[in-house]
This record gives structure tokens, sequence and C-alpha cells, in this order.
């Protein structure tokens, strides 16, 4: 993987986490919709796909 791809994985892969966990805190602190929680959800399955993909993360480093 180049710096790029791998930095690009990285900023996707945070973002990604970032909405996850920030979607449920407007639900349970603000009074944002229940509705919020779907994306929330589909945020985090993808945050935890993106994970494997990281060549140090899943010990694939060459």
């Amino acid at each position: 993987m180049t710096v790029i791809t791998t930095l690009g994985l990285f900023i996707i892969t945070a973002i990604a986490e970032i909405v996850g966990c920030y979607l449920p805190y407007l639900w349970l602190k603000k009074g944002a919709s229940a509705w919020v929680l779907l994306p929330a959800a589909i945020s985090l399955a993808l945050f935890a796909w993106l994970l494997t993909l990281h060549p140090t993360a899943a010990g694939n480093e060459k």
C-alpha cells in the first residue's frame, strides 16, 4: 500500500468511527430522532470492516 492509500484509509476509518459515535450522542443527549441510530449502526459496521483493511492493524505488514 502506498502512503497516500494508507492515509486515505485511516481518514475514512476515523470519519466512520466519529459519525458512528456522534449520532447516538445526538439521540441520547440532544433529543434527536431514534432514526439516527440506523446510520450510526451502519457507520460503525463500516468502521469495523475498514479496520480489517488496515495492513498494520491486521498484522499484514510486509
